[in-house]
C-alpha cells in the first residue's frame, strides 16, 4: 500500500514538473517570438507630397484710393458707392476759379511772347536778305538783331512751358476712372473743398477691379520652398459645401520681417461676382515635400514628454535615435535626425522597446 501511494505521488510529481515545464517554453517561446519579430522598414530619402492648408483673403485685383492733386471745390460728382465705372468715364469734377484765371494769364503772356518773336524774326529775316547786297547792312546790326531774336524765341519757349504746366494742372480738375471697376466708398460731396498734401484726409473715391481677384496667402517660412506649381483648391466660408480652384500666379520671392511668411497670389475670376473682396478662404497648397527628409509611418515615431525618437536596429541591437517631424501625411511624416541610409527602424515603435535589445537579425520581419 505504502508503495503504491509514493509511486502514486512520483508518478504526480512528474506528470506537474513536466506541465510547469512546457507552459514556462510556451511563455519563454512566446517573449522571444514578440521580441524579434518585430517589422523593420529600411530607411529612404523621398518626397512627401501633401496638401497643406492655410488661410487667405480675397483682395481686389486692382485698388486705388482717389485724391485730389489740386486745391479745389467739388462742382460735379458722377458716381456713388456701388457705382460700375468703365476706364477714362468721368467720375469728379472740381472749379478752382484762381487756376483757371492764372491760365488765361499765361495764355495771353504766351500770346505776346509768341508775337514778339515773331516780329523780331521777321526783322531779322529782312536784314538777311538786304545783306546780300555789300555793304548795305552793318555786321554789328545784323548780330544784333539775331541776338534780340534768339532772345525773344527764349522767352517765347518759357511762356509757353508755362503755359502748358498750367493747361496740365488744369485738366487735375477733371477725375476719370483709372480701370474699370466698382465704386466701394465715396467720402466728398458737391461744394466740399478738397485740397491735395493732407495726409490725414479720406480719399475722395475708392475704386477696386472685382471681375478678377486676388486670392493672397501667406506661407510659413518652412513650406516656402516645398510649394509645387499645381492646381489649388479653396474653400469660402460664405459658400459652404462648394471647393473652387485655381493656380498660383505668382508669389513675392521674399519673406516679410514681422511674420516671416511669403505671400503667393492665385488669380480668381468673378465675372458672375459670386465672391466679394474681403472674404476669408481656407486653401489647400500641394507640396512636393523635402527631398532630403526621410519618410516612415507615424506609427514608427515615439514621442514622450521629454523626447520624439525612432527605434533602430544596428548590429542586432535597438538604438533609439532622436528625430524632429517635417511635413505630414494622413498615416506617412517626414524625420529629420542622424540618420544614415539603410538604417532599419521599427514600424510599431514602443517606449516598452528598450534600447540595446539583442533583436537577433534572422527573425525579423522586414517591410
Amino acid at each position: 500500500m505504502k508503495n503504491r501511494l509514493a509511486l502514486f505521488a512520483l508518478t504526480a510529481l512528474a506528470i506537474g514538473s513536466q506541465a510547469c515545464n512546457h507552459a514556462a517554453k510556451e511563455k519563454q517561446a512566446e517573449k522571444t517570438k514578440n521580441e524579434t519579430a518585430l517589422q523593420l522598414m529600411t530607411l529612404q530619402k523621398s518626397h512627401l507630397g501633401e496638401n497643406i492648408q492655410l488661410p487667405g483673403t480675397l483682395q481686389p485685383y486692382e485698388y486705388v484710393q482717389i485724391f485730389p492733386k489740386v486745391n479745389g471745390f467739388v462742382k460735379n460728382i458722377t458716381v456713388d458707392r456701388g457705382s460700375r465705372v468703365r476706364k477714362g468715364q468721368l467720375l469728379i469734377e472740381l472749379e478752382a476759379p484762381e487756376m483757371q484765371q492764372s491760365l488765361a494769364a499765361a495764355k495771353l503772356r504766351f500770346a505776346q511772347a509768341q508775337a514778339v518773336y515773331e516780329t523780331t524774326k521777321e526783322r531779322y529775316q529782312r536784314l538777311l536778305e538786304t545783306n546780300k547786297t555789300p555793304g548795305v547792312v552793318s555786321p554789328f546790326d545784323l548780330s544784333s538783331a539775331k541776338a534780340k531774336m534768339n532772345a525773344d524765341m527764349a522767352t517765347m519757349q518759357a511762356e509757353e512751358a508755362d503755359y502748358k504746366a498750367r493747361q496740365a494742372m488744369n485738366t487735375y480738375l477733371t477725375v476719370v476712372a483709372p480701370f474699370d471697376g466698382i465704386i466701394t466708398e465715396r467720402n466728398v460731396h458737391p461744394g466740399a473743398l478738397v485740397g491735395s498734401g493732407n495726409g490725414n484726409s479720406k480719399p475722395m473715391l475708392v475704386i477696386q477691379q472685382q471681375d478678377k481677384l486676388r486670392l493672397v496667402v501667406n506661407v510659413p517660412e518652412e513650406y516656402s520652398s516645398q510649394l509645387s506649381n499645381g492646381s489649388v483648391q479653396f474653400t469660402v466660408n460664405a459658400l459652404p459645401g462648394e471647393t473652387f480652384s485655381g493656380k498660383v500666379a505668382r508669389s513675392s520671392g521674399c519673406l516679410s520681417d514681422n511674420y516671416r511668411t511669403e505671400a503667393i497670389e492665385i488669380d480668381v475670376p468673378n465675372n458672375d461676382r459670386k465672391f466679394m473682396a474681403g472674404m476669408y478662404a481656407e486653401v489647400q497648397l500641394p507640396s512636393i515635400g523635402n527631398a532630403e527628409a526621410y519618410v516612415v509611418p507615424k506609427s514608427a515615431v515615439v514621442t514622450t514628454t521629454e523626447r520624439k525618437y525612432v527605434i533602430a536596429v544596428r548590429s542586432g541591437k535597438t538604438k533609439w535615435l532622436d528625430v524632429t517631424q517635417g511635413n505630414e501625411s494622413a498615416d506617412s511624416t517626414e524625420i529629420f535626425g542622424a540618420l544614415q541610409p539603410g538604417d532599419r527602424v521599427v514600424v510599431k515603435g514602443s517606449y516598452e522597446i528598450k534600447e540595446g535589445k539583442n533583436m537577433g537579425s534572422p527573425r525579423v520581419a522586414e517591410k
